[in-house]
């Protein structure tokens, strides 16, 4: 009965609510921010909600893995940030990056729904680098699914917004968070806005594949590239939802409909060739519920997004 969603406190795959980070191994986050992405586009910061709503029915086991991560290890809902200045962009981010500090500190792997992809800056200026517990002090390395690349550090805001939700995978490199030479963007696609739109992931030391190099090299050579490149080192997956095509999930934020983008099987595929991987946390991002379809569909892909990121991690450390 844990998987009937229409019933009790809607907590994050019914979880319990616990506030407390160490008393987690796990700790599932709402952070209901969208201005970042600096658009009309702002509906972003109803994610964490709309999942919550749908998230029981994805609580089960994992059947290719072969593990119940409920009883593996203590997964708990922390709840949402508390954005009391939501409107103002930069104050929002540094107050994501001081929540997400107590969970380092306590040890606990954050597995996380938004939200703009700003808050994948807020949350690694916390888990990643210099005095970051998850990574031992070391810079974190990124798998990041999305359609655009997130790093244009060419253009000094967006619509205002310096943290943006379009400069956060730059600047993370330049202030020590990540290390780009070790990580991965994959499923980048659209037609440009310029020729030029995949210089700055390059300067920056990002391996980038294309959604047209996945369709050409396949997923085993993919998967490859990304073994090779990220290794043991400590990894941080972040999900953004237009990566996948528009028919599987329409409810996102600067949809990419000109160029196919991955099936839930493709994306599922890469996301879980990470097992055994020393995954750090996670993120699922850009979901924009008040254009979803009426069942919701892009809130549920959320859930199995978050729920394979949340199995990875009860895999190889709790076991």
């Amino acid at each position: 009965m844990d998987g009937i969603y229409w019933y009790g406190i809607p907590t994050l795959f019914r979880c319990e609510y616990d506030p407390d980070p160490h008393n987690a191994d796990i700790a599932l986050v709402g952070v209901p921010h969208s201005t970042g992405n600096g658009t009309t586009q702002r509906d972003q910061h109803l994610g964490p909600r709309a999942v919550r709503n749908v998230s029981a029915i994805a609580r089960r086991a994992h059947g290719q893995f072969g593990i119940d991560p409920w009883d593996m290890c203590r997964i708990r809902d922390l709840g949402d940030v508390p954005l009391s200045e939501g409107n103002n962009n930069e104050r929002t981010i540094e107050m994501i990056t001081d929540f997400y500090r107590s969970i380092d500190a306590a040890g606990a792997r954050p597995v996380s729904i938004g939200g703009d992809h700003s808050i994948t800056g807020g949350i690694l200026q916390a888990i990643g680098g210099a005095g970051a517990n998850l990574t031992g002090g070391e810079r974190a390395c990124l798998l990041h699914f999305d359609a655009h690349t997130d790093a244009f550090h060419n253009i000094p805001h967006f619509m205002g917004a310096i943290k943006s939700a379009a400069h956060w995978a730059s600047y993370l490199v330049t202030d020590g968070h990540v290390d780009a030479e070790h990580s991965v963007q994959v499923g980048i696609r659209g037609n440009t806005r310029s020729l030029d739109w995949l210089e700055p992931s390059y300067s920056l030391g990002y391996e980038v594949v294309k959604k047209a190099d996945y369709d050409a090299m396949g997923a085993e050579r993919v998967i490859e590239i990304i073994h090779d490149r990220i290794g043991d080192r400590p990894v941080y997956i972040t999900f953004d939802l237009d990566c996948l095509d528009p028919t599987v999930a329409p409810g996102v934020a600067n949809i990419e409909a000109g160029v196919d983008g991955f099936t839930m099987d493709q994306a599922m595929g890469l996301v879980r060739s990470m097992r055994g991987r020393n995954v750090i946390g996670g993120d699922v991002v850009c979901l924009m519920p008040t254009v979803d379809s009426l069942n919701q569909i892009t809130s549920y892909r959320s859930a199995a997004v978050m729920f394979e990121i949340l199995s990875l991690i009860a895999d190889r450390n709790h076991a």
